[in-house]
Parts: structure tokens; sequence; C-alpha cells
């Protein structure tokens, strides 16, 4: 039974929807990395201290992982064209309420309400641009639509960065928010109204969560995306410290990973039509093997950088064929099947964060990180293999029950 009634596109190239769609990825990659980037401006503004600061972006992190399925089930029977305007609505909300905040806790939880529409929005967004273009094109749209994630790291942090600096962190908040109010006209004209054959349910939605092979699939990402966390969370004390590398430069290095991030998707996408489980598992073998590269020759600036846009890449690479397989997964809940993409992806994000500082508050040195979460791409390469066999298994049962 199918999930999604697929549609050539019958008034022109669906592009400019994937676009308007990209641009709400955009808003949130800026709203997410920025933070970081921002963390003292705000903790001195706002009275609070660096560790104490650090809690808000968790706080995000947080909400990421509560609203992905949240949300994503409360708006099952919502067209999708309409959760992905609310959701873009939400976000510019969020961002403008935490440019105002008054106190450092009042901050922290605009943080964490700036967060639950994330994966919410990237869920929705994904299954409405799959529906725009045929079954074997899916992992390509899903790709365009995740490609503003990407290009954050290249484009929107940078500019949001430095004009927090210029004027204020607040300024970047409100510029992220003025990113999701274009998002929501662009998506208003650009997007048509595709509607399912079968309407959606909460109980459909919810189906998913029964499912293995949505589980042990958010498994391969939280596991996987973990080492590339690790590395990126410490990147700029190794890059000063170990690679010689002067503070002022390191927004280039930081540049040179976006744009590994935004090649891998685009390069993924391409592969996750064609191959997409041996896409998934390449890309998180040549993964491990960048971060034992950088943890071996961080020494050299050269060497670092290419070591980080190697992981950037790989990692990266691998995101479409997964999205595509938590949707298919998911089968009567798809947009909740890409919603916990990002909630998994999140789960990630503190997995590596918090192995890397395991292991340099116990004195390894600046490279441990990257050294010691090697084993994460290589346990979600042991889960992917779990994965094909139990779908293997599934469709071995499947003849059985329907002859």
């Amino acid at each position: 039974m199918g999930t999604l009634s697929h549609h050539s596109s019958t008034t022109g190239s669906p592009g400019p929807a994937l676009f308007a769609m990209a641009l709400g990825g955009l808003a949130i990659g800026t709203t997410e990395f920025a933070s970081m980037g921002l963390l003292p401006a705000f903790a001195a503004d706002l009275g609070a201290t660096v560790p104490q600061a650090g809690t808000a972006i968790s706080a995000y992190a947080l909400g990421v992982v509560v609203g992905a399925p949240v949300l994503a089930v409360l708006g099952a029977r919502w067209p999708r064209k309409h959760l992905v305007l609310a959701l873009a609505g939400a976000l510019a909300l969020t961002n403008i309420a935490s440019a105002f905040a008054p106190t450092f806790g009042t901050f922290v939880a605009t943080r964490f309400l700036a967060g639950l529409p994330h994966g919410a929005y990237f869920g929705t967004a994904s299954v409405l641009a799959a529906s725009l273009v045929p079954r074997e094109r899916r992992p390509r749209a899903i790709a365009t639509v995740m490609s503003g994630l990407m290009i954050a790291n290249v484009v929107g942090v940078p500019i949001a960065t430095w004009l927090g600096q210029a004027a204020g962190w607040p300024a970047a908040y409100l510029a992220t928010g003025a990113i999701a109010v274009v998002t929501m006209a662009a998506v208003w004209w650009l997007v048509p109204d595709v509607r399912d054959t079968r309407r959606g349910s909460v109980l459909g939605e919810l189906s998913a969560l029964r499912r293995g092979q949505v589980w042990i699939t958010m498994a391969v990402i939280a596991t996987g995306f973990g080492g590339s966390f690790a590395v990126y969370s410490y990147i700029t004390p190794v890059l000063t410290e170990v690679s010689g590398l002067a503070e002022a430069a390191v927004p280039v290095a930081l540049a040179v990973f976006g744009i590994g991030m935004t090649l891998g998707n685009q390069v993924g996408g391409r592969l996750a039509e064609i191959a997409p489980v041996h896409t998934i598992a390449a890309g998180l073998g040549a993964a491990a093997v960048s971060m034992t590269v950088f943890a071996l020759t961080a020494s050299s600036v050269v060497m670092a950088l290419t070591a980080l846009f190697s992981l950037a890449f790989t990692t990266t690479a691998t995101t479409p064929a997964l999205a595509t397989r938590l949707m298919d997964a998911g089968r009567e809940g798809p947009t909740l099947g890409v919603a916990l993409h990002h909630a998994a992806f999140n789960v990630s994000n503190a997995l590596g964060a918090a192995l890397g500082g395991v292991v340099l508050a116990a004195g390894w040195g600046w490279t441990s990180p990257a050294a010691v979460a090697t084993v994460l791409p290589l346990l979600g390469l042991a889960a992917l293999y779990v994965a094909v066999r139990m779908e293997r298994a599934e469709q071995h049962r499947e003849p059985a029950l329907t002859g």
C-alpha cells in the first residue's frame, strides 16, 4: 500500500517549490548553528556564564527532539502546504521572541520553543517535496529541501554571526525570523497545494513508531552522525592549538566544512536514487576514515581542512538516503518518519559532543574526540547491517502472508 500519491508536475518544473521550502532550511540551519558563535555575546548581555549559556543550545536541541514527533503527529490531518506555512510562522515568531528575551531564563525558553518546529518542518516539507516528483526522483527532491540547512553553514551562519557582532546578538535572531517570513511568502506563492488521495490521520502517523525499521534507522543516524559532531563541537581549539590556524581564520575552516556538507547532500541525493543502502554504508565507512586521518594529521592546516571537508561530505551524503528510508519505513506515517530523522540527528549532536567532552576532560588531548568518536560511524554501519537484515526478513514474510 503506497503512502503517498506521487505527481509529476503538470504546471512546470517543481524546482521553484523545492527552492521555496529550502529557504525554511536556511532559517533553521542559521538559528541552530549561529547560536554557537553568538554564545559569549548573549551570555554576557543576559548575565550568564559561558557554561550556563550552553544550556540555551541544549534547550534548542531538546526542542527538536520533542517537537519533531509531537508536531508531525498533531498536524497529521492538515494539508501539508498549510502545515509547512504554520511551522515557518512558528519559526519566525520564536526567533523574534529570542531577540527580545529580557532574561536568560526566558531566552532559554524561547530557544526550546524555536527548536519545536525544526524536525516537523523538514518532515512535512520532505514528504510534500516527494509528492511533487516521480517516485524515483524522491531522494533528489528531499536533498534539495535539505540543502537550505547545508547552505546555512556556508552563508547564513557567517552572516548572522557577523551581524550579531556588529549590531548586537538580537539582530541575528531577527534576521533569522525575517528569513522565515520570506519562506512563508515563497511557499504560499510557489508550492502547489498537493492533497493526498488518502487523508492523513494521527493514528496513521503514530503507526510509524510501531515499526522496528524506523527505530533501527534512527539508531543508524544517532550513532553515524555522532562522530561528525564530536569533531565539529571542538573544532576551534583543535585548529588554533594543534593546527596553528589563526583564530580569525576559523570561520574559513567552518565554511570549508559547510561546503563539504552542501556538496555531500547534493551528490548523496543522486547516489540515493541508484543505490541507497550502498550510499549509506560507503558514507559511514568513509566518515570513519576521515576522522582517523583528521586525528593523525591535524598538526597540518592543509591536511586538517582536507579531512574536515571529507568528513562533512561523506557524512552528509547519507542524509537523502536515510530520510527516504525513514519515509518508506513509516509507511502510513511518512511525515513522522522523516521528522524523526531530525530528532535522531540532534541525539547524535548531544552524543558526539558529550563523548568528546569526556575524553577531553580525561586529558587525552584536543584530537582525542576525533580518534575516539571514530567508533560511532562504525556503530552506525553495524546498525545498518541489522536494518538490512530486518528488511529482507520482512520481504520474505510478506509473500508468505499474502500467498
